[in-house]
């Protein structure tokens, strides 16, 4: 348990938010919302003691222990993969040092036996005899090999460095669990996994995510940073969402009275207390939404960026036709070969792999910037394309400002292209800013304004909601929803996929699962997961 009294948090002038008293209780997963700057991840810092509050004070439990996922990915660099999750259980891993320390001693006493008896029955009791084999098991399940296990950790990629840390984050299901982003470079299956994880995790949680799909999942409770301040709902990221939206909407109608808002609150929240499900806390958080007061629920001061695809010519029925296509990594790594598939009109197509490295290959090969090892591919006569890659640092290399950025991917005055900037939340004196110092999230913001500007019938988007925050994620997937065109994609957010694919292609070294499809559908069906394993095990 987290008892939180009387917080203040201030830089300088700036008050990130004041008089924020909350009590995280055990069993329950808090999934902390806010827009990017609100202080999410400082109040996190706050919590587990890295950073001193203006104002207040934090207590756990008597005896409790506290795990924080690390965000230094370099810190453990020369230590073994192994060793790095075992830190991870600070008391076992210093009892457990005392102890070999004692072993080692030439001089052996007496006094020394009867401390080590204390420190075994210590180590016993605290699991120490099987804290090996289960950090091994948890690396494991995070797709970490046990060849693996003995490396130095800054030997490992930065994708494995992330895993390793989660591993060490969760090693010895501590009583309080602070996770700050912790699905980021994380595939859809290890998602999955986590969520599995954390859904039966008996202690108190507090995660910090952009992915809306894993906080629905493992969510009991939303805590929603704005307004200078923190507010606890009960429900998940999706009920914070509908209802702040729908009082968003009764705000901007003035003559409605307050009645009749109060009932359609109400109506919704009943609604939504009836349809709560995967939660082994079902019950108390069914009661606590019946007891929510109508005035807690207010509309959001985020701004969601104006994203619009629209097409200069509707598609005819030939899309995109790939016959015989093979692509190899940099490492000899064969990604995809006999790549076969027709994209037809109205598709919009999520491409998936074990190996990223493959939906990069393919996008990159279909726009037209590398060649194939073999094969070739046939775009439709009458097929337009708009393509947000990857990496785009290329892109930024530049010391344009954004107003001069953006004026280069189309034709108008400055205000046109300030009415594009403007949709993606740029104004003022900002659109001077030089696009070379842009943090992750400007820069996606402005190659989405880049696209927007091309009017293109079909998008092809790598992992489109990366550096992106909840409200241009939801703002992007709303519009891709209602987007007439044609879609190919890759995603790890579940959300994201599932809500805008019809059709699913997996791409595997030993040839593709092709099916009309959403992505849920797909890995429920029985005879598609056998497949998927034959393929990954080269067994066709």
């Amino acid at each position: 348990m987290i008892t939180v009294n009387d917080l203040a948090i201030q830089f300088g002038q700036q008050v990130l938010y004041k008089d924020v008293n909350l009590k995280f209780t055990n069993g329950n997963i808090y999934g902390i919302i806010g827009a990017n700057g609100a202080g999410k991840s400082t109040l996190l810092r706050a919590i587990s003691g890295e950073l001193e509050a203006t104002k207040g004070t934090i207590e756990i439990g008597v005896g409790e222990r506290m795990s924080v996922l690390c965000q230094d990915h370099f810190k453990y660099d020369d230590c073994t993969v192994l060793n790095t999750v075992l830190m991870g259980y600070k008391e076992l891993w210093e009892l457990n040092n005392e102890r070999n320390a004692l072993y080692a001693k030439a001089d052996f006493t007496d006094e020394d036996g009867i401390r080590a008896a204390e420190l075994e029955e210590k180590f016993a009791n605290m699991g120490g005899y099987d804290s090996e084999s289960n950090a091994g098991a948890l690396l494991e399940q995070l797709g970490i090999p046990v060849k693996k296990h003995a490396t130095k950790m800054g030997d490992l990629e930065g994708k494995e460095k992330v895993r390793v840390l989660l591993a060490q984050a969760l090693f010895g299901e501590p009583d309080n669990l602070l996770l700050d982003e912790p699905t980021n470079d994380l595939d859809l299956e290890t998602v999955e996994w986590l969520e599995n994880y954390l859904g039966n995790y008996e202690h108190t949680v507090l995660v910090v995510s952009h992915d809306r799909h894993f906080l629905d999942a493992v969510s009991t409770h939303t805590v929603d940073v704005d307004y200078g301040k923190i507010t606890l709902f009960a429900g998940n990221y999706s009920f914070w969402y509908q209802s702040s939206q729908l009082a968003l909407r009764l705000l901007q109608n003035q003559r409605q009275r307050l009645e009749e808002k109060r009932k359609e609150l109400e109506e919704f929240i009943r609604r939504f207390s009836a349809n709560v499900a995967k939660s082994k806390q079902t019950t108390s958080r069914k009661k606590m939404l019946e007891k929510l007061s109508i005035e807690e629920i207010r509309p959001s001061t985020r701004k969601y960026p104006g994203i619009i695809f629209t097409m200069d010519r509707e598609p005819g029925n030939q899309i995109l036709e790939v016959k015989d296509l093979k692509a190899v990594a940099d490492d000899g790594t064969v990604l995809f070969q006999n790549l076969n598939f027709t994209v037809e009109k109205g598709e919009k197509v999520v491409f998936i792999s074990h190996d990223a490295r493959a939906m990069t290959a393919l996008f990159e090969i279909i726009n037209g910037n590398v060649a194939p090892a073999e094969g070739e591919y046939k775009w439709g006569v009458t097929i337009t394309t708009a393509y947000l890659p990857l990496d785009n640092t290329a892109f930024f290399n530049s010391d344009l400002n954004m107003l001069e950025w953006l004026s280069q991917f189309g034709e108008g005055n400055d205000v046109y292209f300030k009415a594009f900037l403007g949709r993606m939340l740029f104004s003022g004196e900002e659109i001077l800013k030089k696009v070379n110092v842009l943090s992750g999230g400007e820069r996606m913001r402005l190659m989405i304004a880049r696209m927007q500007l091309k009017n293109a019938n079909c998008l092809i988007l790598d992992t489109p909601t990366n550096h992106l925050d909840l409200e241009s994620i939801q703002a992007f997937n709303n519009n891709l929803k209602l987007y007439k065109g044609n879609l190919l994609f890759a995603s790890h957010d579940h959300e994201f996929i599932n809500s805008l694919a019809n059709r699913v292609i997996e791409l595997t070294p030993n040839g593709i699962i092709d099916k009309l499809s959403n992505y849920e559908d797909y890995m429920a069906d029985a005879r598609i997961q056998e497949q998927r394993q034959k393929l990954y095990n080269n067994e066709c």
